[in-house]
């Protein structure tokens, strides 16, 4: 009997380097049996050049495919191991370029945390109201809180196997919410007793829910990447709305919250930027003067003022949805920096080069322009999200090397 897998070739989300377009080639000889395969299942969404960063081995391609299992493309169980031969001989491991560190008067220091349970893969980081620092143990289906204080860790699995949880956030009365990634519903946990509700989609495509926020009334919001959705999740009714972008493989990531309650989103299959009416679902799209921009994840400052990570290009933006502005400033390590996690804090940009050895921490400050740069310590290992604390200080996740981080910023 012949068998076929689920395999999250389409879905960019678990794969640092996939921002892709269509109309690509893909690399190699057309007489390569593995080549039709990654036509079919790789690039049917997306371009082919976004597989050369980072590359893998072959053992490191398999074990990506294996970790995409749930999501995606469908491919005969035979066909992983051609595929997984194909993209090592084709789109190898790439040497990243060092990391450009730019002096400047501000001072950091770094605190890092090794996960409990190894290769659980933490995804976002969450701080919490009460300073313990949360994250998404993606590959491990489970969710971990710190005590900074301590640097005692908790860990709650989701009970649901392989959810593949991604985004986190938390409502008022102090749940843990997160999006299930590879089993396509949103979660709640009680921190107090550890039980947690699955809210599910009501529509299938909506297989793999991203990242969550709560706006001010307690509404929560988040993207659908490869089903190319923004969902709305009414914590009362337990309603769920889906609203498809507009443009075709969007790949709806980062979301914000704007002061007036509207949530804006990067495309990050797109050159555009995105926000929903908290009323009528209807979506507009702003569309970015370069077409090769690929905004994956965004921060809002108090202006209101949305700032982007452009992956694709290496680049930090910014985009005044009142007028429509927008500008750009060349990431410090240049075009293959991968700009990736950013968050805003006291009007200074903070964001993270994940395509550089070591992974940076990079402030811009807007009323100057100016960067200013440091060397995650552990090496970061991609930091896919950060966000700051009520206090004042920095929390990233930094997932290929099983850390959580705190930065104080002096």
């Amino acid at each position: 009997m012949r068998t076929t897998m689920r395999i999250f070739l389409v879905v960019v989300g678990a794969l640092p380097g996939l921002a892709w377009s269509q109309g690509s080639t893909l690399a190699g000889s057309a007489d390569d049996p593995g080549k039709p395969i990654a036509q079919a299942s790789c690039v049917r969404c997306h371009a082919a050049e976004r597989l050369i960063a980072p590359g893998y081995t072959r053992a490191g391609w398999q074990d990506e495919i294996g970790r995409m299992i749930r999501i995606g493309a469908t491919v005969d169980a035979a066909q992983i191991p051609v595929l997984a031969t194909y993209l090592a001989r084709n789109y190898p491991p790439q040497t990243q370029p060092a990391a450009v560190l730019v002096a400047g008067d501000t001072k950091v220091s770094f605190k890092e945390w090794a996960v409990k349970s190894s290769g659980a893969f933490p995804h976002d980081p969450f701080a919490a109201a009460d300073g313990s620092v949360w994250y998404t143990g993606q590959h491990g289906s489970l969710l971990g809180r710190i005590d900074p204080k301590t640097g005692s860790i908790e860990e709650f699995r989701t009970g649901i196997p392989d959810s593949g949880p991604h985004g986190l956030t938390a409502d008022a009365a102090g749940n843990i919410w997160f999006t299930a990634n590879y089993a396509g519903y949103v979660g709640k946990l009680d921190p107090k007793t550890g039980s947690i509700t699955a809210f599910r989609m009501p529509d299938k495509a909506a297989h793999d829910p991203h990242t969550p926020v709560f706006d001010q009334h307690g509404t929560l919001w988040f993207t659908v990447q490869g089903g190319n959705m923004v969902g709305r999740l009414d914590p009362r009714t337990s309603e769920v709305k889906l609203v498809s972008v507009p443009t075709e493989h969007a790949l709806p990531y980062g979301i914000v919250i704007s002061s007036k309650g509207v949530p804006f989103f990067a495309e990050f299959g797109a050159n555009r930027i995105g926000s929903i009416d908290p009323n009528t679902l209807a979506i507009h799209e702003y569309v970015l003067p370069e077409q090769g921009a690929r905004p994956r994840r965004i921060a809002i400052t108090h202006d209101d003022v949305i700032w982007y990570s452009d992956y694709a290009r290496g680049y930090l933006g910014r985009l005044d949805p009142k007028t429509g502005a927008s500008r750009e400033w060349p990431s410090p390590a240049g075009a293959q920096s991968h700009p990736y996690g950013i968050t805003a804090l006291d009007g200074v940009i903070w964001y993270s080069e994940s395509g550089v050895s070591p992974n940076t921490l990079v402030r811009f400050d807007p009323r100057s322009e100016k960067f200013q740069t440091w060397a995650i310590p552990s090496g970061g290992g991609v930091v896919r999200n950060m966000m700051p604390t009520a206090d004042g200080r920095l929390v990233l996740a930094e997932s290929g090397v099983g850390k959580v981080a705190m930065v104080e910023v002096r």
